[in-house]
C-alpha cells in the first residue's frame, strides 16, 4: 500500500466519546508546510485510529485542499466505474457525490468494488451546512466483530456480488463510467478488473462483479469488513425510490444491486442488520468551515448525514491500493 510515511512523533490528538480523533491547529496560514511536517505523524494516526478530524487549518479553497494533498507525498488516484459524475478539480481531488441533502448516505469503504482502490481519503469542508451533514465513520475491524460470526463467515468464503445495469437515465453513463463508450474498450478493461460484461437487446450493459468482503489492513494486519454490501443494495434505498426503479427497471435489471457470492439474493433484513451495526460503531463531528479529515479508507468506513443549507466538501482519493484477498474475483454467469 503506498501511504503516508510512519513515524514514532505522537500527534497531541483529543479523545471524546462519540467523535472521531481530532487535531486541533492554531497559528498556522501555510496549510501546505503544515502537511509536509505533519505526514508522517499523521500516518501513525491513521494506523491507530482509522480517521483524523483536523480542526484550524482554515481551508477556504480547492487550491488549499491540492497544496496539503501535494505535500502528504502520496499518489493521486483517478476515480473509476463511477456512480455518479463528479467535478474533477485537480488529479484525485473532486466535488463530493452528487446525493439529495435530504436522504442521508450509508456507510461504505470507496470504491471497494473495484480491485484497485483508495487507501487515503481527505475531506476539506469549505463551507459548512445549516444543519446536519456530519460524515460519519465507523471502524471496519469492530463493525466485522460485531455482525454475526455466520453471515460474515458466509461473506468471506464467498465474497459479495454486485451487478450493474447502465443507462443514461440514472447514475454514471457508460462513457463516465468507463471512459469511453467503444464496446472494445470496455470489454477490455472488464476483462482486465474481473468483470463480466454482456451486451443486451437494446444496446445498454450489464455488468457483475464478485469481490472480497473481509480483508486484512496491509500495515495492521487486522482484520476488516470492507465492501459497499449494504450501501449498494436495493433494500438500502428510500422505499418510494425502490418501487420507482423496479417499477421502472424490473428486480432483475436495477441500476445496481448487490448479493452474496453464490448470486443469492440479500434479504432486507440482513442488509437492515448490516446498517444498524454500523450505526452503532458510528462516530460523527459537525462540520465546521476549513475542516479536513483523513481518513484509512480499508480500517474506517465513511457515511453523510441529510442536511440544510449549504454543503460544500471537496474530496481528494490518494494512495493506490490494491490487496491479496482469499475470496476468488471469479466470473459470474450473465445473460
Amino acid at each position: 500500500m503506498s501511504s503516508i510515511e510512519l513515524t514514532t512523533s505522537p500527534l497531541a490528538l483529543e479523545r471524546e466519546p462519540g467523535r472521531p480523533a481530532m487535531l486541533r491547529v492554531q497559528g498556522t496560514r501555510d496549510q501546505a508546510g503544515w502537511a509536509a511536517k505533519a505526514r508522517e505523524g499523521l500516518g501513525a494516526a491513521l494506523v491507530e485510529h482509522g480517521a483524523v478530524m483536523i480542526r484550524g487549518l482554515e481551508l477556504g479553497a480547492t487550491a488549499d485542499v491540492v497544496a496539503v494533498l501535494e505535500q502528504l507525498a502520496v499518489e493521486p488516484m483517478k476515480e473509476k466505474e463511477t456512480f455518479a459524475q463528479r467535478t474533477a478539480y485537480a488529479p484525485g481531488v473532486h466535488s463530493a457525490s452528487p446525493w439529495p441533502p435530504n436522504q442521508p448516505m450509508c456507510m461504505h469503504h470507496e470504491l471497494s468494488y473495484t480491485l484497485d482502490f483508495p487507501g487515503l481519503m481527505l475531506f476539506a469542508c469549505l463551507a459548512e451546512p445549516t444543519s446536519g451533514g456530519a460524515t460519519g465513520l465507523a471502524d471496519a475491524a469492530a463493525v466485522l466483530d460485531a455482525l454475526p460470526r455466520g453471515l460474515t463467515d458466509r461473506f468471506e468464503r464467498e465474497g459479495w456480488l454486485l451487478t450493474r445495469n447502465y443507462n443514461d437515465e440514472i447514475g454514471a453513463t457508460l462513457t463516465e463510467a468507463f471512459g469511453t463508450a467503444d464496446r472494445d474498450a470496455v470489454e477490455s478493461y472488464c476483462r482486465a478488473h474481473a468483470i463480466t460484461c454482456a451486451w443486451q437487446p437494446d444496446g445498454s450493459l450489464r455488468t457483475a462483479q464478485r469481490r472480497s468482503a473481509v480483508v486484512r489492513h496491509p500495515v495492521s494486519g487486522r482484520r476488516c469488513w470492507f465492501n459497499q454490501i449494504a450501501f449498494l443494495n436495493e433494500w438500502t434505498l428510500a422505499p418510494e425510490v425502490r418501487e420507482y426503479l423496479v417499477d421502472e427497471y424490473g428486480a432483475d435489471a436495477l441500476p445496481f444491486n448487490t448479493r452474496y457470492g453464490d448470486g443469492e439474493p440479500l434479504d432486507e433484513e440482513v442488509v437492515r442488520l448490516i446498517n444498524e451495526v454500523y450505526e452503532d460503531h458510528t462516530v460523527r463531528s459537525p462540520w465546521r468551515s476549513g475542516d479536513l479529515l483523513a481518513v484509512d479508507n480499508v480500517r474506517t468506513a465513511h457515511s453523510r448525514e441529510a442536511y440544510e443549507g449549504p454543503r460544500d466538501v471537496v474530496v481528494a482519493m490518494a494512495s493506490p491500493t490494491r490487496l491479496e484477498t482469499s475470496s476468488p474475483t471469479l466470473e459470474v454467469g450473465l445473460r
